[in-house]
């Protein structure tokens, strides 16, 4: 490795007095944001007091774009492997080794430090005496801008944890990025992450700092912005989930941090762990099964099941419902089934859809011939955490569209409760904002009563919506279902298929001209709309629909 520039601290305004913390920046390849993420790290001020750039051999200008910027900078050190690790575990470790600071924290080449943030991690470390601080993270879309904060329930307010197993949440945010860390801690724990090719070595490398017992404190700010661009000619790990691979490989990451979990007797973590991956892994993977083709889905739910098969009942009891569900229907059955339904009960917010099933003795189950997979927790749970069914019908028209929701019976809960009206919004994908609300009341369908229930029984609420006062762009469909007896449940719609429904139409539109609608199911199942107004707009979504189908050829 080749090391460009001497360190030299500068004049230090740092929380602590102290310039006290080493940034390590990762990349390969990636010559178009290294210098962004570089730079964010440098200007976070004199509480840094190196970068420390490790470019993993790329073949494009990364590493004289990083020299350059070293020959001005006295804070960057920029080191580069001789051959490339693979992987992002190695050159993060030479990272650790290399740097001389007492904190140390990692950064990835295509995401950036928002400012304040070292500070606000190194005040806490210091004030709390913590060998592991963290705080917020933001996943930012990109190009749109919107962003989503990352386990953010864990961030609500600042917060010492003595040891991780008195709050064993702790481990669902596996990330590795946004937190600060005392270096002798890592180095006194030979605390490391997988070395080569190993995808989601976030994972263990977690886990093995969790299970080492650490002081965290855990803080509000936000420390660090994920960026995710899924228009990228090369995906990043966590996006790029078309072969059984990357699950694999996800499924691997995980044995290996619920066994450091199991080596250091932190049982307790070792659960939550297991809990976790049932709640968001499995869940996540699940509800892309129906795009996938035979032979993936006939792969993934094998290698599922013997995974699945490693966990024991409590494991399973105590996840979340929707992924305990999704797991027990995978360990039930030995060859893939009810995707659809699947993807529905695995979506967030959950829906469970018809039949609804019950055993001889009355208990739900998920069908007639599984009926070992029992739903009797959906009798006692209160019914804003139920997964309540919903389907939409959204047929444009050249004035005022028709949205058409039916709520579907749950094993009686519905009719208990009540259905009394829906609050449904148009919410732009990109942004966030509400394009339109409407609030429409609930009426039964025939034979929907509260007196004599059904599991046939439906409630029908209709309703007009100016598509064209929505403008450009992606527009998710929410739902708040409101009951009678004062409760409420936030929900998503199941996109009702059909020839004449999920289909691209053009209608006139005394605003625009021309408005290209195009309801269509997400991933999940559920109902969105692409709306293009205007001639212009109509051009635009051909040019980008022609861009992606390029970009797939070339993948």
């Amino acid at each position: 490795m080749d090391l460009s520039s001497p360190h030299s601290a500068q004049a230090d305004t740092s929380p602590t007095g102290v310039s006290q913390v080493g940034v390590v920046v990762i990349g390969h390849n990636d010559a178009a944001h290294v210098l962004d993420a570089v730079r964010s790290a440098l200007a976070q001020g004199a509480a840094v007091r190196e970068v420390v750039a490790v470019d993993d051999r790329s073949t494009d200008d990364s590493a004289d774009l990083l020299g350059r910027l070293a020959a001005t900078e006295p804070r960057l050190r920029v080191m580069r492997r001789e051959t490339n690790s693979g992987g992002c575990g190695t050159p993060r470790n030479d990272g650790i080794a290399a740097t001389t600071a007492p904190y140390v924290m990692f950064l990835d080449s295509d995401d950036v430090l928002p400012p304040g943030a070292v500070d606000a991690l190194l005040r806490a470390a210091v004030a709390h005496g913590a060998e592991v601080t963290s705080g917020l993270c933001v996943r930012r879309e990109l190009p749109s801008g919107r962003e989503v904060p990352w386990q953010p329930r864990l961030y609500a307010k600042e917060t010492v944890v003595a040891r991780p197993v008195r709050r064993p949440g702790l481990v669902r945010d596996t990330l590795c990025v946004n937190k600060l860390y005392r270096a002798d801690f890592l180095r006194e724990h030979g605390i490391r992450f997988p070395d080569g090719r190993f995808p989601y070595e976030d994972f263990v490398f977690t886990a093995r700092v969790f299970a080492a017992a650490p002081r965290v404190a855990l803080i509000p700010d936000t420390v660090y912005v994920w960026h995710v661009r899924r228009d990228a000619d090369r995906l990043s790990i966590s996006l790029d989930r078309s072969g059984v691979d990357n699950w694999r490989a996800r499924t691997e990451a995980h044995r290996q941090a619920v066994e450091t979990f199991l080596a250091a007797g932190e049982k307790r973590l070792a659960r939550a762990s297991r809990s976790s991956f049932l709640d968001r892994g499995l869940r996540m993977y699940a509800r892309e099964l129906d795009q996938r083709g035979a032979e993936y889905r006939r792969v993934w739910w094998a290698h599922t099941r013997a995974y699945l098969s490693t966990f024991d009942a409590a494991d399973l009891e105590r996840a979340p419902a929707p992924g305990r569900v999704v797991a027990r229907v995978i360990l039930a059955s030995p060859e893939p089934r009810d995707l659809t339904r699947i993807k529905e009960i695995a979506a967030r917010p959950a829906r469970l859809r018809p039949p609804y099933a019950r055993a001889a003795d009355g208990t739900p189950v998920w069908s007639d011939d599984l009926p070992q997979v029992t739903l009797d927790h959906l009798l006692v749970r209160p019914l804003h955490l139920l997964p309540l069914a919903v389907d939409a019908e959204l047929r444009p028209r050249a004035r005022a569209s028709v949205l058409r929701l039916r709520l579907h019976e749950l094993y009686g809960r519905v009719a208990q409760a009540g259905p009394e009206a829906v609050d449904a919004e148009f919410v732009d994908r990109a942004s966030g904002r509400v394009g339109q609300r409407r609030t429409v009341p609930f009426a039964p369908e025939t034979g929907a009563s509260g007196a004599d229930v059904s599991e046939d029984d439906t409630w029908i609420a209709e309703a007009t919506v100016d598509l064209s006062a929505l403008g450009a762009g992606t527009w998710d469909l929410r739902l708040r279902l409101r009951f009678a007896d004062g409760t409420s449940r936030d929900a998503s719609a199941h996109a009702v298929p059909g020839p004449k429904l999920l289909r691209r139409t053009a209608v006139p539109s005394v605003r625009r001209g021309v408005l290209l609608i195009q309801p269509y199911a997400t991933h999940a199942g559920a109902l969105a709309v692409r709306i293009a107004p205007g001639a212009r707009g109509v051009a635009g979504v051909v040019r980008r629909r022609a861009a992606r189908l390029l970009g797939r050829a070339r993948r």
